[in-house]
């Protein structure tokens, strides 16, 4: 299998390691040469895509391409690949599968409710609202084209070297509180399953929540970790003193349970990490987190 990935991130590089011993090639595009160099010699076939650069190779590439996994926001104009690429993937004789990165802010605020693939997309944020509308003109992108378009729509991500238990090491862990807020999260080894099963099982017009068993309040996964290490938690900061940037304070302003059971029931997927505690462990049995006093 040949995969093209636009916007090779940290998730995208757990989904091509996870990949790359089944025998799965891997094309990416990064934003920079400097970062098309650090990939040489890794057997990842690197072009560089952005605003100011498109390099002529990514065209044959797409053309030879069975699957392509989209890892890159919308921007002002909407989605970039889609606007670049979409006569080139119309045309790439193999291509089957196309996968996009999503967000569960399509959702919107449910005041804690329960949500899954069938509660309607109803986001507030100006960056969900673009996720929504280009969802959908992915999927009717596949429809007009007979491609599988599947949509994975993540919370927070989490992983090694980005965690609370990394945030401990470094100093920059808080624990702010606001009462009845959680947050679902999905540690990058679980998305990179979800993604491989999916390519074994495509369904067009397919979407996925990829988030774990269990929404819980933020100072709850911050005290965990520190619990972990051995160490004091930080102090509890009240969400309204906190001090948090517009973006940071965005997130706080929906508050949603979002159920994944349809990646167990259609892709067969059991999560490896399918709460915070089996993550967090298994970082800090890696060596992540502060040192030992």
């Amino acid at each position: 299998m040949k995969l093209m990935v636009f916007g090779f991130g940290y998730t995208a590089r757990y989904v091509a390691e996870r990949l790359r011993p089944g025998g799965a090639e891997i094309a990416a595009t990064v934003r920079t040469p400097e970062k098309a160099e650090m990939l040489v010699g890794t057997g990842i076939r690197a072009s560089v895509f952005s605003p100011e650069h498109r390099d002529p190779a990514i065209a044959q590439q797409i053309a030879a391409s069975d699957a392509i996994l989209l890892s890159i926001p919308p921007d002002a104009a909407g989605d970039p690949v889609l606007a670049a690429f979409a006569g080139a993937m119309a045309a790439a004789p193999k291509l089957r599968w196309i996968g996009y990165l999503s967000t569960i802010g399509v959702y919107g605020d449910h005041a804690g409710g329960w949500v899954d693939e069938a509660t309607p997309a109803a986001p507030v944020e100006a960056r969900s609202q673009a996720r929504a509308r280009v969802e959908q003109e992915w999927l009717a992108f596949g429809a007009s084209h007979g491609v599988a378009v599947q949509i994975f729509r993540l919370p927070g991500i989490y992983g090694p070297g980005r965690n609370q238990l990394a945030q401990l090491a470094a100093g920059s862990a808080r624990r702010i509180v606001k009462p009845g807020q959680v947050f679902n999260r999905i540690h990058v080894a679980d998305i990179a399953a979800v993604i491989e099963a999916s390519l074994r099982r495509p369904r067009a017009g397919a979407i996925y929540n990829v988030g774990d068993d269990e929404p819980a309040p933020p100072q709850d996964v911050i005290g965990f970790a520190a619990g972990l290490c051995g160490v004091e938690p930080p102090p509890e900061i009240p969400f309204e003193t906190a001090g948090l940037s517009p973006m940071a304070r965005s997130f706080y302003g929906e508050n949603k349970r979002v159920r994944s059971a349809l990646i167990r029931s259609e892709l067969g997927v059991v999560l490896r990490y399918p709460t915070y505690r089996e993550g967090l462990t298994a970082l800090r049995a890696a060596g992540e987190g502060p040192a030992p006093a």
